[in-house]
């Protein structure tokens, strides 16, 4: 903890997925998928507690062989493919406030889905949320692909999808631009409760490499990321 302060990290991981069927619990390079977010959450130095919120008794399981908790089954209303990504984190935090009289004052959110992402980047989002007193962190990288070389088409005709009135010729010379990855996020409680959203005007960066950003939506993702661990990723990203 820092001086006091709770942190509470929410695994959320449902039974049902269309890309990858079980993809939270299917064999990862020897591990299920979900046990790599629950390791690096472990290894935080400020998390108090690590939840897996499920409805799913089989992951259930398996999460908490891996050191989770799993104090609650998730309602099956809020395991559908359409709902709302921050509705299990809201019901993860009130069950713990009024079922264990439990209140935490940070709230992270790690999905099983980004793997490669590990607890120097978890301690540093929470680091930089408490010291920097901001209301929220959210993890980005680098965007592969750049908008202001992205176009649209109108009436047939190639047309910029940005523009500054400037000509970029070389990639060197964009402006950096960054893509949300989905690995981590981050906000006091109370803001999660009365905003229902991640994003207030004081929500600060956690900036990550593109190797720790994979983000496993799809076989192709899956098995990419399996080839990088495979080879070795080191804890910055770099292939060893």
């Amino acid at each position: 903890m820092i001086e006091g302060k709770r942190v509470v990290a929410i695994i959320p991981a449902r039974g049902g997925s269309k890309g990858i069927p079980r993809k939270n619990i299917k064999n990862l390079n020897g591990k299920p998928l979900i046990a790599y977010t629950i390791k690096e959450a472990l290894n935080s130095k400020y998390i108090d507690r690590v939840i897996v919120s499920t409805e799913d008794l089989e992951i259930a399981e398996i999460s908490k062989s891996f050191g989770a908790e799993v104090p609650f089954l998730r309602p099956k209303e809020l395991a559908q493919d359409d709902t709302p990504g921050i509705e299990p984190i809201i019901h993860a935090i009130n069950y713990l406030l009024y079922d264990e009289n439990y209140n935490s004052d940070y709230v992270m959110c790690l999905q099983c889905t980004s793997p490669l992402r590990n607890s120097k980047h978890i301690d540093q989002g929470i680091y930089d949320i408490y010291t920097k007193d901001a209301d929220s962190a959210i993890s980005v990288c680098e965007s592969e692909v750049n908008p202001y070389w992205m176009k649209v088409i109108k009436n047939g005709k190639m047309v910029d999808y940005l523009s500054d009135n400037k000509f970029y010729a070389r990639r060197q010379d964009l402006p950096i631009v960054y893509r949300l990855n989905g690995a981590i996020y981050i906000a006091k409680v109370d803001i999660i409760l009365n905003n229902k959203n991640w994003y207030t005007n004081n929500t600060i960066p956690i900036v990550m490499d593109k190797f720790t950003s994979v983000d496993i939506d799809d076989e192709i993702d899956f098995k990419f990321t399996e080839f990088l661990l495979k080879q070795g990723v080191d804890s910055y990203g770099r292939i060893i």
